[in-house]
């Protein structure tokens, strides 16, 4: 017979895992760690998760806002346009290669620390791109940049998560990942203007600016978290392993490549139909449809996970056929334009939900592998998009578009037990 305290029985039973998930590691929350305050049951920490939205808004926007401004960066430094080009390549590049080793050093480490961390870091990169005047620098700078945005990015949804009560898990990843198609609907073309209209500069020292008072927010309202603990840790690779995480990073792939091939290349889509749509009209309808997809994402993510995402991918599915069979008339253009930024605008906090739920107390590196998809999804879909216009017309964008929604959607549909499981 042995003795406990209250408080000794709690402790061992917020460290029970529940059953089944010793193999993976699978716990609904951290245990209860001293110095951190308990995480509220009653409400979202909205203002803190608004502050991550913000953080997402920046790397994304920061991402792809030379890509609009090409001719005007060539032109300063002196330099080609295609060579200006690899400013966004050498970002991807960053992300892709040092995001991984970035969360598995961190994710025993205080969360706060970290994510401050990644805002300075990434801070100072893009001040260094913003006053460079030699390309190699600049280069090197969004290289750095890169990096710093998938450690932000890749520890962002475990974060989320770690402040948020269980029961606000998905809520709060769809608030956190606000910032995602704002950044894509708003942050690229808001950036390519000021560059346009002042010097392209100027859109550097903007998103600065915005990363500062970011960086202050989020030391002032932003609740520190622990980290992973380090009898949980697994190897990187045995991350793959763990059941559903691998099937859903094949989903995030094959979506996220056939999104960003039409998203990249829209205006050769746009020149085969009849709609005379301009590229800003279209991405501004994506995107304000993309809001709509967030709210729904949010109000349903948390009771039934697998058919939102199940619905997600059909209606992105339809939106392809639509521009397909439709490309003649412009409310047909207009309604695929609005199902596809619906479909599209919950996907980030849909994939990084379920991948959280597959991976447990490992969430922040299988959130890795998923920033680590995205990017590369992004880099093979302005290969791929290249190669088609160049021997097709735009038509066959939103074909590549259907083919491979059908694949995400049918694996997804027969992955109910680890990856994509009934509630």
């Amino acid at each position: 017979m042995t003795s406990e305290t209250p408080g000794s029985r709690a402790e061992s039973e917020a460290a029970t895992p529940a059953p089944g998930a010793a193999a993976t590691g699978l716990a609904e929350a951290a245990p209860p760690t001293p110095g951190f305050p308990a995480v509220a049951q009653d409400r979202l920490p909205l203002p803190a998760l608004l502050v991550m939205a913000l953080m997402g808004f920046i790397l994304i926007a920061t991402e792809t806002m030379p890509a609009g401004l090409l001719p005007q960066i060539a032109s300063g430094l002196g330099i080609a346009e295609a060579t200006a080009g690899q400013m966004v390549t050498a970002y991807a590049l960053g992300t892709v290669v040092l995001t991984i080793p970035a969360i598995a050093l961190t994710r025993g480490m205080r969360r706060k620390p970290v994510f401050l961390a990644g805002i300075l870091g990434f801070l100072l990169a893009n001040i260094v791109a913003g006053f460079s005047n030699d390309i190699i620098l600049s280069l090197a700078a969004r290289f750095a940049a890169g990096a710093f945005s998938g450690l932000a990015w890749g520890m962002m949804a475990g974060y989320a998560r770690r402040i948020s009560a269980a029961k606000f898990a998905g809520r709060a990843l769809a608030v956190a990942s606000i910032g995602t198609p704002l950044g894509l609907a708003v942050g690229t073309p808001l950036g390519s203007w000021l560059g346009t209209t002042f010097d392209w500069r100027f859109a550097f020292w903007a998103l600065s600016v915005l990363t500062i008072l970011t960086g202050l927010l989020a030391l002032a309202i932003v609740p520190d978290a622990p980290g992973q603990r380090a009898e949980s840790q697994i190897p990187m690779v045995r991350v793959f392993a763990i059941p559903g995480v691998s099937v859903i990073l094949v989903v995030i792939f094959a979506w996220m490549l056939a999104h960003n091939t039409v998203y990249t290349y829209i205006a050769s889509y746009l020149r085969t139909t009849n709609a005379s749509l301009t590229v800003d009209v279209a991405l501004v309808v994506f995107g304000v449809s993309a809001l709509i997809g967030i709210w729904i994402t949010g109000t349903l993510i948390d009771r039934a996970p697998r058919p939102l995402v199940l619905a997600s991918l059909s209606i992105f599915l339809i939106a392809g056929v639509i521009f397909i069979a439709g490309n003649q008339s412009l409310i047909a253009v207009l309604v695929a334009l609005a199902l596809w930024g619906i479909s599209f605008g919950g996907a980030a906090p849909q994939l990084q939900s379920a991948i959280s739920a597959a991976s447990g107390e490992n969430a922040d590196v299988a959130n890795s592998l998923l920033g680590v998809a995205f990017n590369v999804a992004i880099f093979f879909a302005g290969i791929v998009g290249a190669v088609l216009i160049s021997t097709a017309d735009g038509l066959v964008l939103p074909v590549l578009m259907v083919a491979l929604a059908a694949v995400a959607l049918a694996i997804a549909f027969t992955a109910r037990r680890y990856a994509f499981p009934p509630r």
